[in-house]
């Protein structure tokens, strides 16, 4: 809090979202405007629900790609293949926000449900169509999985080795997604508080990533040539790698440029000759001499533990850091130091979940709330749009709701 002022409001609160979504890309757009303070109602298929509860059961029997993507949620559970399951929808859409979808290409034009129908009817509501490759042009139909487009986007061709390109370790392009939704979503919203008109937004996953390879596109573009995959290593910068330690760990450095080279062939190396010996004392000269450069690198980290030799760079000036894993980010120092683990209720307990990145100082914690069970809120949300028992228990009895 900011002393003296009183605190400000969730920047989303009173704003409702409702999503048909699954999987990865709209499901983590929808939860950072869950955690700013909108109000997400997640419409899921009564069969299962999003096909991301499924992906596995890591998360103490629920799915990990679900628990991440979905807290703060309300889920309803309806047949979308009847029409009063549609209905039901444009019910809950007249009085929202903003509407999001990732259906298969075509599946919400015809059920009605694209953006430029909606906003239509509606002309305040914010409209998202996320989709993988855009919605016209050859690629339009075709079907796209995280893995399927980090290839057509090229990001699998500049990450790995030499010998062997791998996809990202996280679905990278699911998330680009998700992220440019999530911010044309909180654009289109400062649009309509001057307009008071919403409209479409659309996001593709291929745009997305794209963006995201802007630096080795350009490389490729105006260079000539795609920058190589150096694994850990970086194309166009010696030192920057990761080298071992005497107990088994490793430590990444980065010279970013020649007077931190100087200072390691000094402090770290201990041959202050480096910093002036023309095969060195440019970065131009060390990354044609890379394999020297990281064996003189290599001989000095070698023979220190990881932590003597974090100490003695962080002195030297010079940027490094261990290479963890994920249950070492999962108990990472610095995490708890600023406390930002918290704890979500979920359907099999409370579950621990880190704090969004956005921090809003001077106004509320970030509402990180349950992760919902599958049309845990189905009854409620029918209520609200005004159906009454014979009603429901007519849509539940004909499989249109559950």
């Amino acid at each position: 809090m900011i002393p003296g002022m009183e605190p400000l409001p969730l920047p989303l609160e009173g704003i409702t979202v409702v999503a048909v979504e699954q999987a990865v890309a709209a499901p983590f757009a929808t939860r950072q405007l869950a955690d700013l303070g909108a109000r997400v109602i997640k419409v899921e298929r009564i069969d299962g629900g999003d096909f991301a509860r499924d992906y596995d059961s890591a998360a103490g029997g629920l799915a990990s790609h679900f628990v991440w993507c979905n807290r703060g949620k309300e889920s309803i559970a309806l047949d979308l293949k009847d029409p009063r399951g549609v209905d039901v929808i444009r019910q809950l859409i007249a009085g929202a926000d903003v509407f999001v979808q990732n259906l298969a290409h075509g599946a919400a034009a015809r059920l009605g449900l694209d953006a430029a129908t909606l906003c239509a009817a509606h002309p305040r509501l914010v409209a998202v169509d996320i989709s993988g490759y855009g919605p016209s042009g050859p690629y339009a139909g075709k079907r796209a999985y995280d893995m399927l487009v980090q290839c057509e986007a090229g990001l699998v061709s500049v990450t790995g080795t030499p010998e062997q390109p791998v996809k990202a370790g996280i679905p990278a392009a699911d998330i680009a997604a998700a992220m440019y939704a999530f911010s044309g979503v909180l654009a289109a919203l400062v649009r309509r508080g001057a307009t008071g008109r919403g409209g479409p937004v659309e996001v593709s996953m291929l745009d997305a990533l794209a963006e995201w390879m802007g630096h080795p596109l350009h490389h490729a573009m105006h260079g000539g040539t795609p920058p190589a995959r150096t694994g850990l290593a970086h194309a166009v910068i010696a030192p920057y790698d990761a080298y071992p330690t005497a107990d088994g760990g490793r430590v990444l450095l980065s010279v970013q440029n020649d007077r931190e080279w100087r200072r390691l062939a000094e402090q770290v190396i201990r041959r202050p000759e480096l910093g002036t010996d023309p095969d060195f004392a440019t970065n131009a000269a060390r990354v044609v001499n890379r394999e020297r450069t990281d064996a003189l690198v290599g001989a000095a980290l070698g023979g220190l533990g990881t932590d003597e030799a974090v100490g003695l760079l962080e002195r030297a000036g010079v940027a490094c850091a261990r290479l963890r894993d994920v249950q070492q980010l999962a108990e990472h120092p610095q995490l708890a130091a600023r406390e930002r683990w918290r704890e979500v209720g979920s359907p099999v307990g409370p579950l621990r979940a880190l704090l969004p990145p956005i921090t809003l100082p001077g106004g509320g914690e970030a509402r990180m709330g349950d992760v919902p069970a599958l049309g845990e809120h189905t009854e409620a949300l029918l209520r609200a749009v005004g159906m009454a028992d014979l009603e429901i228990a007519a849509l539940r009895r004909d499989g249109v709701a559950a």
